[in-house]
């Protein structure tokens, strides 16, 4: 058997156990379907499949999560701490959060160690080449998952920061309603789960707080800590001025409002400019010399025919 074809099988082989261990379609058919009609209890035989697989998954990821993390562990608990922020801001919450990163972040060092010696000795680099491809490979691999998690991180911000606007003008309006600052919250939280859902998750986890006992105050406080979005942060701040400055929070929710729809504007008027900008390179590089060509090819060639 030729040495290329263990790799494949290996893949192939890991494919087939994450498709098993995948929950299948008719499942969360009849999930849907027994929510709709109102039955509490569906197949026992789809329920026993996925009691199952998710016990096999589970332990799976249980043994082989502590032997993964060892290598890549944090040194100490300030940057488990600045690993764990990150990993809220992008919804990960999960308590074995951080340890399943970590596990992949080895997992797939350890497939760019492999692919970079597949790599080198399909070609038959020299010892000194192949060292370089497989180092390349694992560093690949090690930051592959940061990069992910920050393109996460940063697009569930940016969903966050463009409801905020939404979500203060309901909150206005609750506000001015009648409703106390909790309820306001609550309701906005409910009323945006289908627009912005991030951002209602967000809000209700804060309502949980602090049905827990938990200060608004501090429930603000993480809330504007997990998502680490400036704006939300900003109206955390004037939220807790407000109220101990007895001022009207309906007024500052308001004004807040108006100043994010302008950022908002702001922000977009500058990437239209930025536009001509950016169009400069794809002009120079691929319209312009199929230009010249179609302008000047008939001349050029008039000159040849020519002999000049």
């Amino acid at each position: 058997m030729p040495i290329y074809v263990i790799p494949i099988l290996a893949v192939i082989s890991v494919a087939l156990v994450v498709y098993a261990l995948m929950p299948s379609g008719k499942d969360e058919e009849d999930r849907v379907k027994r929510r709709l009609t109102g039955r509490k209890q569906g197949d026992p035989i789809a329920d026993l499949r996925k009691q199952a697989q998710e016990s096999v998954a589970t332990k799976v990821m249980t043994k082989m999560a502590p032997i993964a993390v060892k290598p890549v562990m944090p040194k100490n608990s300030a940057e488990m701490s600045k690993l764990r922020q990150k990993l809220c801001s992008a919804g990960m919450r999960r308590d074995n959060a951080a340890q399943l990163f970590l596990a992949s972040k080895t997992v797939i060092g350890v497939a760019g160690l492999l692919g970079g010696l597949l790599f080198a000795w399909m070609k038959g680099y020299a010892f000194s080449d192949a060292i370089g491809v497989i180092v390349l490979g694992i560093a690949i691999g090690f930051l592959a998952p940061n990069l992910w998690l920050g393109s996460v991180a940063s697009k569930r911000k940016e969903k966050v920061r463009h409801g905020l606007a939404d979500a203060l003008d309901l909150m206005v309006v609750g506000v001015e309603a009648g409703l106390g600052l909790d309820a306001a919250i609550q309701r906005v939280g409910d009323e945006l789960k289908n627009v912005h859902s991030e951002l209602s998750e967000e809000f209700q986890i804060a309502v949980l707080e602090t049905q827990m006992g938990i200060p608004r105050s501090e429930s603000l406080d993480n809330l504007a800590n997990r998502t680490m979005v400036e704006e939300l942060r900003g109206m955390v701040a004037m939220i807790n001025q407000a109220e101990r400055f007895g001022t009207s929070i309906a007024r500052a929710l308001r004004n807040q409002a108006e100043t994010l729809r302008l950022k908002r504007r702001q922000a977009a008027e500058e990437k239209a400019q930025q536009c001509a900008v950016k169009l400069m390179l794809p002009l120079i590089l691929f319209i312009f010399p199929a230009i010249f060509v179609v302008l000047a090819g008939p001349a050029a060639l008039s000159f040849m025919e020519s002999g000049i």
